[in-house]
């Protein structure tokens, strides 16, 4: 497979009053085409900082350093104007409340069909129709009626629909979907996980998924990136690091993850809370929530590195892990 987007040291760096605070740090990472990538970790970790950075879309007081190949291109440093012609064309992004995503003021179809007459030069009638085949596509019912509706008439899951139809209506060559369930119920992030995975395999497109919870990556994505405090801490295919997580965190998400084939075992929660970007620990960021420190973890930082099989972790422990299998 060839890769969509090749991302090297990006960092991601804030202004905050006489201090910079580095929310992402030396993140480095490929996209295949046709790919889904889920990117995990809790709030705070850097995911959603990463993807908009490389979107152009930072806080003003944010910059950015690094690279993001797409092709040819580098994504990081863009001007706005260039990054305009491969936003929505090329490179999608849905976020996680489609309700502050989509103009409050205007029908679903003006919005849909603007994408098409931008990038791709339909007139507004061809537009329209695309628009509402689209909307058919994600499962909306009655699409063309849903077309003349505005946003706040619909359901939270037709808007993140609508927001999936207008991400594909160009057939992007990658898709980024930044916590795009949390917002739903149980049944409805099922029909959109379905949703994602039917789609992307329809039109070839590589799905980057950011979330927080890992029961909505099983079954979904192909390779898994976990983050925590800006940094990747390990890297596998969804099948190595559910059933044989290498780095303590990982095996602490699974932990404090509901299983439906272990109703009656006990969660356990990851001690502690996440780690202020302002003030990281010394050594391993994760250290003062580790059951598996020890001393040279309380100094240095360990870098990530490649391990057997195409895996990567950020971890000086090589001891096994208590109850490897957890999933």
């Amino acid at each position: 497979m060839s890769k969509v987007l090749d991302v090297q040291d990006l960092g991601v760096t804030f202004a905050l009053h006489e201090s910079e605070v580095r929310a992402v740090n030396n993140l480095s990472f490929s996209l295949e085409a046709g790919e889904t990538l889920a990117v995990v970790g809790e709030s705070g970790s850097g995911k959603s900082q990463a993807f908009l950075s490389i979107m152009g879309l930072l806080a003003k007081n944010g910059r950015t350093s690094g690279k993001a190949m797409m092709g040819d291109i580098n994504l990081v440093g863009m001007r706005t104007g260039q990054l305009d012609h491969i936003r929505g064309k090329d490179i999608a992004m849905i976020f996680q409340d489609p309700m502050t995503s989509l103009n409050p003021s205007l029908k679903v179809k003006t919005q849909l069909s603007e994408v098409l007459v931008k990038h791709r030069g339909f007139d507004k009638t061809k537009a329209t129709k695309a628009a509402v085949e689209m909307l058919e596509r994600v499962g909306i019912p009655e699409p063309a009626k849903r077309a003349n509706a505005y946003p706040h008439e619909m359901s939270g899951g037709m808007r993140q629909r609508v927001m999936i139809a207008m991400a594909l209506l160009c057939q992007p060559k990658i898709l980024i979907a930044d916590e795009p369930t949390t917002a739903l119920d149980v049944t409805v992030q099922a029909q959109m996980l379905d949703l994602f995975k039917s789609l992307t395999e329809d039109f070839g497109t590589s799905l980057v998924l950011i979330t927080h919870d890992l029961g909505v990556v099983a079954g979904v994505a192909d390779r898994m990136m976990v983050m925590y405090g800006g940094r990747a801490v390990e890297k596998g295919t969804v099948n190595d690091l559910f059933y044989d997580p290498r780095h303590p965190y990982t095996l602490g998400l699974l932990h404090s993850t509901p299983h439906i084939a272990h109703r009656s075992a006990r969660l356990e929660p990851i001690k502690g809370l996440p780690p202020s970007l302002e003030h990281l620990p010394k050594g391993c960021s994760f250290n003062p929530r580790c059951d598996f420190c020890f001393d040279r973890c309380l100094e240095e930082r360990p870098p990530l590195m490649p391990t057997e099989g195409g895996r990567e972790k950020a971890c000086f422990y090589e001891g096994p892990l208590k109850d490897r299998k957890v999933a």
